[in-house]
């Protein structure tokens, strides 16, 4: 690869790993060219960028990023692929539903809104990590449902109401 070649890649991861707040750097060697395939067209189906780089070159990206990457230099080894997502949970998900199938690939670190996991052993976590818009879902959920409580019994008593004026107005009768 010549020199010109290596730069455009490191500029490009390094714009890449700017612009997104969660990636996740996996293991996906000793996979055959049907399984990646089955792999990329899934992470394509997810919103999912799929990129297979040399770990040197991804490493001056990460140095150049500018932020604290310093706990994932120690996974860089071996064949190395970088999952970029919107959402930090969805590649674990995809992860743990295309290994039902095979072993790999192998979680070996994740970057998500400024925290490091490191190891496959997170991965049940990283599931279980909401994104920002789940818990801002939630939390309008939770100051929604006291006001739908008031509505209701307000909405209730004032049918009990007009039902026991009802029945004195026909008693008077």
């Amino acid at each position: 690869m010549k020199k010109e070649d290596k730069q455009a890649v490191i500029q490009s991861m390094t714009e890449q790993l700017n612009q997104s707040s969660n990636f996740y750097l996996a293991d996906t060697s000793e996979l055959n060219a049907e399984k990646t395939s089955q792999l990329r067209r899934l992470c394509f189906s997810r919103d999912v960028k799929l990129v297979v780089v040399k770990n040197t070159l991804l490493r001056k990206a990460m140095e150049n990023a500018g932020k604290d990457y310093n706990e994932l230099y120690d996974t860089l080894k071996g064949a190395t692929s970088v999952m970029f997502s919107e959402s930090g949970n969805v590649p674990a998900k995809l992860i743990k539903e295309f290994r039902k199938k095979t072993d790999r690939p192998i979680l070996k670190g994740a970057y998500i809104e400024e925290s490091v996991y490191i190891g496959d052993d997170q991965l049940e976590f990283l599931i279980s990590i909401k994104s920002k818009n789940e818990l801002i879902a939630d939390l309008i959920a939770l100051l929604q449902s006291p006001a739908k409580n008031v509505i209701g019994a307000l909405q209730s008593g004032g049918h009990k109401l007009s039902g026991v004026l009802q029945t004195l107005s026909e008693r008077a009768e």
